[in-house]
């Protein structure tokens, strides 16, 4: 059953949130803290939700609460710890160039109400698993497979890259082992097998219509700030990434195409 009383004090703790960290931007001069901030938006509004459902506490409601809980304090954690000490991320950088005079304010419709509004619609499964029947059923069973396996793609290559990038004698190579081996972005369909994970728990709920959520999350990633947004930018800094990609899957995994050294 979808709980529209429910999905509205979820927005209001998403943009509450939001309007905190917003106003922390700015004598920061710092947009970029939004990205840390992203994942605690699910996290919040999915125990708005718990509290404000109508229907009964169950398995599938700690279920969801403890998965969305460990992806978003993760995710959030590792972006904070990436960022410390760094400037502001050069997308927001270009943002803020863009949208002078003004940015400060511009800021709060063009990245924290924006970045909202996307968090609440891919929350949907959220909503769908806490306000349905208490109950585990296989597919709730399935869901918490696939979101492991999201969460093996997204931490993992997450730790790999770091620890490749924190190694001087790699500058100006390509990280092509581990995971990256597989995909070129194991983190991104980390993160898209998360949220169809956590759609299946939904859909044991009933929440068929919920599938929004994941879809526009997948959209996202796949097409705006994920894999399409990388790629962009990353050949100028990475001369050899263009024999990674004629080697490797650009998203869901795969064996190699060819062995090249780096």
């Amino acid at each position: 059953m979808f709980d529209l009383s429910a999905w509205l004090v979820g927005l209001g703790a998403i943009f509450s949130i939001g309007l905190v960290t917003w106003f922390i931007s700015l004598p920061l001069k710092r947009a970029s803290i939004v990205d840390p901030v992203w994942s605690l938006l699910f996290v919040a509004a999915g125990f708005a939700y718990a509290a404000t459902s109508g229907a009964s506490a169950g398995g599938r409601r700690t279920l969801i609460l403890v998965l969305v809980s460990v992806w978003g304090l993760r995710l959030a954690g590792y972006l904070a710890w990436r960022a410390w000490g760094e400037p502001e991320d050069k997308r927001y950088q270009a943002m803020r160039r863009k949208q002078d005079p003004g940015f400060a304010w511009k800021s709060l419709f063009t990245v924290f109400a924006l970045q909202g509004a996307l968090a609440w619609i891919i929350s949907l499964p959220l909503l769908a698993a806490v306000d349905g029947s208490p109950g585990l059923g296989v597919l709730d069973y399935v869901g918490t497979a696939v979101w492991f396996v999201g969460m093996v793609f997204e931490a993992g290559g997450d730790w790999q890259l770091a620890r490749f990038l924190g190694d001087e004698a790699n500058t100006g190579k390509v990280m092509r082992t581990g995971l990256w081996k597989y995909t070129r972005h194991p983190n991104y369909f980390g993160n898209f097998t998360i949220w169809w994970g956590m759609y299946l728990i939904a859909l044991s709920a009933g929440g068929w219509w919920s599938i929004v959520g994941p879809a526009l999350m997948s959209y996202l990633l796949l097409k705006v700030s994920g894999v399409a947004m990388l790629e962009r930018t990353i050949d100028s800094t990475r001369p050899k990434y263009a024999d990674y990609i004629a080697t490797t899957n650009a998203f869901f995994p795969g064996p190699p195409k060819g062995a090249s050294p780096q």
